[in-house]
């Protein structure tokens, strides 16, 4: 089994165990998002590869 495929397993078995813990955004973000960022390659500790709260502008959600 590749790297990724048990970096995913991790964080699947993570958000069946703790999903009812996880009640901020900001826990999420720790939890689940990060660590599948970095699965995928990315240096979470890089601001030039990972912006933190990056404004995605969709439409009706200008600047939100």
């Amino acid at each position: 089994m590749s790297t990724i495929d048990e970096s995913l397993r991790s964080i699947v078995e993570r958000v069946r165990t703790h999903s009812s813990t996880m009640a901020t955004e900001e826990a999420v973000k720790t939890a689940v998002v990060l660590p599948f960022l970095r699965a995928l390659g990315y240096d979470v500790f890089d601001p030039t590869e990972v912006v933190p709260e990056f404004t995605a502008d969709a439409v009706g959600k200008k600047g939100e």
